[in-house]
């Protein structure tokens, strides 16, 4: 008998769960009961908040990897904009604060067991360090952020990556769950599931299987020396645009004698000004500072907040920085040392009793960045733009698009770290 565990949490996107679990019990009805269905919590028996206006859901046990099976995790419902506590990644890190993540990973190492996921589930078990460099796919939305937390994102609907089955957006239950019951089951029962849901299946499965395609030879219809035909075309084979100038391009409003109509009043070389230009010919936002840059001052969700100082050189950013990387689920306080060996730009960043290196540090237009791969208090790749004045640094940290999380920090001495490693100690 085939145990199908359906897990729900707090959040929990409702079609993410329920289409999957119509799906299996349907089969269970064509197979005479050779799938038996539950809905499981981390925790055990108790009622569940969806994410969908709240409807509560009843789970009938605690999530158990030693039955084998299939183990089915889905996504969450709220905003998909913002870090607000009903946003989509604070519900998945709270999911991922449980003791869901421990239970998934036991399962994960049971040759019995198969974990699937729906839309936003594979970014769960993601933040929770079980999708390390393995194919998935999730909501289109949440890709860049997949690839961000460690694993490696496939364009497909369904991914299968033999004892990990992942589903992209909210419909694409229905897929994996019909995909696991041919997989398990056989095709008749799976078609007769489909003949009765009457949904047919889209797309290919991806595995990692067969030919790989050459990505740089794509197949094309048209030759790259003939272009595609526009309406009706002219004798060059361009679509006419209004009363074309002399050299085939459409006017807007009245051309200037090069044919590009002005913008306001134009300069004597034929374009508009932008208000006061700086020397390199570009519009200064407010005040510029020496280097000919706007600052941004008060931080945005865009870009760092820059931080009107003098000029900073590479070897004032020498020495141990204490720094405050604010996410949404939390404020995330992390040691950066760098150094500048044979004048290579380098670092270490501490988080606990865990050291990396920075990867790929480089200073460019007065902004220091880098890479840095996190575990806590999720699993993530970040990529950090600051500036730095004296001793003080300001900038953002990035994570795919998940919203920028604010980043401060101070430049301290080795007694001061040691004597914050003292107390910690204590």
């Amino acid at each position: 008998m085939l145990s199908v565990q359906i897990v729900l949490f707090d959040g929990f996107d409702l079609l993410d769960a329920i289409a999957p679990y119509e799906v299996f019990c349907a089969a269970a009805k064509y197979t005479d009961g050779a799938i038996v269905v539950e809905l499981v919590t981390a925790e055990g028996s108790r009622s569940v908040a969806s994410g969908v206006g709240g409807l509560k859901i009843e789970a009938t046990g605690r999530l158990a990897p030693e039955k084998g099976g299939i183990i089915v995790v889905p996504g969450a419902s709220g905003d998909v904009e913002g870090d607000g506590p009903d946003s989509v990644p604070t519900i998945l890190a709270r999911a991922m604060g449980t003791e869901l993540t421990g239970l998934v990973e036991r399962a994960l190492e049971r040759a019995d067991v198969v974990v699937a996921t729906v839309c936003g589930g594979s970014l769960l078990l993601a933040m929770g360090g079980l999708l390390e460099g393995r194919p998935a796919v999730t909501h289109h939305l949440g890709m860049d952020v997949l690839g961000a937390i460690g694993a490696a994102p496939v364009q497909a609907r369904v991914v299968d990556d033999g004892n990990l089955v992942t589903g992209g957006g909210v419909t694409s239950g229905l897929d994996v769950a019909l995909h696991l019951v041919e997989r398990e089951l056989g095709p008749r029962i799976a078609h007769a599931v489909e003949r009765l849901f009457e949904y047919e299946r889209r797309g290919t499965v991806w595995r990692a299987v067969g030919l790989e395609p050459d990505a740089a030879k794509p197949p094309s219809s048209v030759r790259p020396s003939e272009p595609a035909p526009l309406a009706v075309l002219n004798s060059d084979r361009h679509a006419p645009l209004a009363l074309l100038n002399s050299d085939g391009h459409a006017p807007l409003a009245a051309p200037n004698s090069d044919g590009h109509a002005p913008l306001a009043a134009p300069n004597s070389d034929g374009h508009a000004p932008l208000a006061a230009l700086n020397s390199d010919g570009h519009a200064p936002l407010a005040a510029p500072n020496s280097d000919g840059h706007a600052p941004l001052a008060v931080l945005n969700s865009g870009g760092p907040a820059d931080v009107p100082a003098s000029r900073t050189s590479t070897s004032d950013l020498a020495g141990n920085w204490e720094t405050i990387i604010a996410t949404p689920v939390g404020k995330m306080p992390v040691l950066l040392s760098i150094v500048i060996r044979d004048g290579d730009l380098q670092g270490t960043a501490t988080q606990g009793d865990e050291t990396v290196e920075l990867i790929d540090p480089d200073w460019q237009n007065d902004r220091l960045s880098w890479s840095l791969r996190v575990t806590k208090p999720m699993r993530l790749n970040l990529k950090f733009e600051v500036a730095v004045n004296g001793d003080v640094m300001t900038g953002i940290a990035k994570a795919g698009i998940l919203p920028a999380s604010k980043v401060t920090g101070k430049r301290v001495t080795p007694g001061e770290i040691e004597e914050k490693s003292e107390e910690n100690r204590q």
